[in-house]
């Protein structure tokens, strides 16, 4: 039996697919389709249908900055997904957008790439609550050394006298 796989070179604006069909062994390749996509959410939605409606199982691309995050959103709940690092499939010069799509399924099916790791939706969803707490625990340090730093001119020292300046005894006294 043989397997489609897409392979997408990811830019910030268009995403360029190329679809190959691989034989059980992962030896034998060959071009079924390619095509060119934009990256708004309805373009997005038209490839997760086109993937489907040629068959394709399997989805690689490369980890180009932030941009490869929406396209992984829109295919993760479909297809098993594969994040390559860019430099494990640069090339050696040159530039070609299907090439480089043509070359990223080449090696992948390979396993030549150097692939990334991407928690599930539920685990980058702690992570990144994790990270707003500490952004908004370092805010509200910062904003509590500026009041201080704001009261110390006026010869104010409430945190000499009080432990907690926004405490319920200090926002009294503020």
């Amino acid at each position: 039996m043989t397997k489609r796989i897409a392979a997408i070179d990811v830019h910030k604006r268009v995403l360029m697919v190329v679809v190959v069909s691989a034989g059980e062994d992962d030896s034998a390749e060959r071009l079924v389709d390619k095509k060119k996509c934009g990256t708004l959410s309805a373009e997005l939605d038209q490839l997760r249908d086109w993937l489907k409606e040629k068959g394709v199982t399997e989805v690689v691309m490369e980890s180009t900055a932030q941009y490869w995050k929406p396209v992984w959103l829109a295919l993760e709940d479909g297809f098993e997904l594969g994040l390559a690092q860019a430099w494990s499939n640069r090339a050696p010069k040159g530039k070609s957008d299907f090439k480089d799509a043509e070359r990223l399924a080449r090696r992948h099916l390979a396993g030549e790439l150097t692939m990334s790791f991407v928690p599930g939706a539920e685990q980058r969803q702690m992570r990144e609550l994790t990270r707003r707490n500490a952004q908004l625990n370092r805010e509200l340090v910062r904003i509590q050394n500026q009041v201080e730093s704001l009261l110390e001119p006026t010869r104010i020292k409430l945190s000499g006298v009080i432990s907690d300046l926004f405490g319920a005894t200090g926002r009294r006294i503020l």
